[in-house]
């Protein structure tokens, strides 16, 4: 789980309402932020797993008593520190407590000054903490985004990345690229990766929706608003409620519906079709295109205020005839599930088929590939010019550095990095390969 970004509290479960406001108020002269309970069954109902605060709770309570609660606590969350209150007689118990894993225990009386300072070491030692975690989740999600987002090429290692670092920031995305380069799946990835995986993610293509429809489908309606309108309809927006809203080809929205997403976007609510009753909507807005919204919006095609709205933070999808050298690792994963949809052996592919692989401009981009490994795998040949008017326009010299450079980078991908078995396999000097990943920045 992601740790929440709230401030660090100490939560004191005392009985004795005078101790209770000493410690509140010589913790918060200290600069602490505190919340009080007079037993353990009401600080149980406040504190979570990964939550960021300690507990300072005094043995003797009415009720479950603090030995019952440490237990509890360490059960549900074995990195929270608790520091238990003893009275003259509770020090064997406090042992026992230090045994079972509490932070600290205080024996009664003791300085404010005491308090204060095993609770900031205890607090330091939580947000330490909450810190690992959040980095390995992070790592975590790294290492998903490499098994979705597939490539070694520095443009596709830069995005995943910038989706990593981006997807809890809840910032709207504008993603721009070619049709073909994955713009859905990256608005996925941002969802997925983010604390608002758990709620819906929800597509709209915006081309592929009539404008009489379209306020309808993205709004939603109240029964009788129109005829047809037999019963109420929750819209998409909506229905992202906590989650993300990812509109697909967003030049293509109609103009008046432009403006009424403009207005739910800085109003935060929305009404329905027939309905004069707002409604809040959270929902983060991830929008695609494959055009230039920039210079549509200049030239009034496009709402400019809706465009600055959108374009919070840009992500650019590099074409797959910039990144040749992910088209052999791609190709491999797509014959890999062709293989398993259609039941088939993964068939082998030659260099010379390799080479005109590489050497392909991709018009199509990663869908294109796609399309071609599935033919590959029913044994219709992996020829990216059948059944393209297009020629391929890349030079020879340009053609045989690319299909050089992805055969290398697939050679060491699959060595593991070690040149003294890459160069083996390529037949091919050490000290030459060495030069090679010089030149091609491998």
């Amino acid at each position: 789980m992601t740790p929440p970004t709230d401030p660090l509290t100490v939560l004191i479960v005392e009985d004795d309402e005078d101790v209770r406001l000493g410690c509140e108020q010589a913790l918060r002269l200290e600069g602490m932020r505190t919340e009080s309970f007079g037993t353990a069954e009401a600080a149980l109902q406040r504190v979570a797993p990964g939550q960021p605060c300690i507990v300072v709770t005094d043995i003797r309570l009415p009720g479950q008593d603090g030995m019952a609660l440490l237990r509890q606590l360490r059960r549900d969350d074995p990195d929270l520190p608790v520091i238990l209150i003893t009275g003259h007689g509770d020090v064997a118990l406090a042992v026992q407590a230090m045994k079972e894993g509490a932070y600290d225990f205080l024996e009664k009386p003791f300085a404010p000054e005491l308090l204060a300072d095993v609770a900031r070491r205890a607090l330091e030692q939580r947000r330490l903490a909450l810190e690992v975690v959040r980095l390995r989740e992070k790592l975590a999600g790294r290492e998903r985004l490499e098994a979705r987002l597939i490539g070694n090429s520095p443009a596709i290692e830069r995005l995943r990345r910038l989706i990593a670092d981006l997807a809890d920031t809840g910032a709207n995305v504008l993603i721009h690229g070619e049709t073909g380069t994955g713009k859905e799946l990256v608005a996925r990835c941002l969802h997925d990766a983010s604390t608002r995986h758990p709620r819906n993610f929800v597509a709209i293509n915006c081309g592929g929706l009539p404008e009489q429809l379209f306020e309808s489908e993205v709004f939603g309606h109240e029964a009788g608003s129109f005829t047809g309108a037999s019963r109420r309809r929750i819209g998409k927006f909506e229905h992202a409620q906590g989650g993300t809203l990812f509109l697909d080809e967003i030049e293509s929205m109609p103009m008046p519906m432009q403006i009424k997403l403009l207005r739910v976007l800085q109003e935060r609510t929305l009404e329905r079709l027939g309905s004069n009753t707002p409604v809040p909507v959270d929902a983060r807005i991830v929008a695609a295109t494959k055009a230039d919204l920039k210079a549509m919006s200049e030239s009034g095609q496009f709402r400019a205020d809706l465009y600055y709205r959108l374009n919070v933070v840009s992500l650019e999808l590099p074409p797959l005839r910039e990144r040749r050298e992910d088209v052999p690792l791609l190709f491999e994963h797509f014959v890999a599930q062709a293989a398993l949809r259609f039941e088939r052996a993964a068939r082998p592919v030659s260099p010379a088929e390799l080479a005109r692989l590489v050497a392909w401009h991709w018009p199509g981009n990663v869908r294109e590939l796609r399309n071609v490994a599935e033919r590959h795998v029913l044994g219709l040949g992996c020829d990216p010019e059948q059944g393209s008017t297009e020629p391929a326009l890349l030079p020879l010299a340009s053609a045989v550095e690319q299909f050089e450079r992805a055969l290398i980078a697939d050679a060491l991908r699959r060595h593991d990095g070690n040149l003294t078995r890459a160069s083996e396999a390529l037949a091919i000097a050490k000290t030459t390969l060495f030069d090679k990943v010089r030149k091609y920045g491998l």
